[in-house]
């Protein structure tokens, strides 16, 4: 039975510099991902109707804490730190991503991916492996075109349409939807599909 979350109630847990010191890997968590810059924190923020709740930045790749919040016991949202920034140091660079891999690996209570991705750029090779990685694994994925505020309804459309049309030969469980902060756009689509993920049974 599809349940009803109210994603208003959502509050921060804890910040965590790797996957080995989440305290907890019990519930249902979904993860937020995608390159610096692509409008993580502002989605989570949009969803939630908190204006800090994820904090945002104007320093690409300046987060780099996996950083939970809880929308009710037991159910979360996973703020994994973006990756991919090219200013950031390459050791730190790569620290992030080897976490980042092993987050999606191996934590037990993850249900559902939401990639996000700046829908003015191609899809980049560090996406690509995020997409890969989640079909191997079986786990379904919501790859939200950030930003689509910033283009005209022409444009939109058709990076949307190409974006599927690449997706194809992936056969996984991923769907594709535009998305803005700024004006909305996709965050019922978004509320809903986390319902269905949080609705799975343990």
């Amino acid at each position: 039975m599809l349940k009803d979350f109210n994603y208003y109630q959502t509050r921060f847990v804890l910040s965590a510099p790797c996957i080995s010191k989440l305290s907890y890997d019990h519930g249902i968590e979904i993860a937020f991902t995608g390159y610096s810059n692509v409008g993580k924190s502002s989605a989570i923020n949009i969803l939630t109707n908190h204006k800090n709740l994820a904090r945002t930045s104007k320093t690409p790749g300046s987060t780099k804490l996996i950083n939970l919040f809880e929308i009710q016991p037991g159910f979360r949202i996973v703020d994994l730190p973006g990756y991919g920034y090219a200013k950031i140091p390459i050791n730190v660079k790569n620290k992030l991503q080897h976490e980042l891999r092993e987050y999606l690996k191996k934590r037990d209570s993850l249900r559902g991916i939401v990639l996000l991705i700046d829908i003015r750029y191609s899809m980049k090779n560090l996406d690509k492996k995020i997409l890969n990685l989640a079909v191997k694994k079986q786990m379904p994925v919501l790859l939200l075109l950030t930003k689509a505020d910033k283009i005209n309804y022409c444009l939109r459309k058709k990076k949307l349409n190409d974006i599927k049309n690449n997706l194809i030969p992936l056969k996984g469980d991923v769907q594709v939807e535009v998305f803005s902060s700024l004006n909305k756009l996709g965050i019922n689509i978004l509320r809903e599909k986390l319902d269905s993920w949080f609705s799975i049974e343990n």
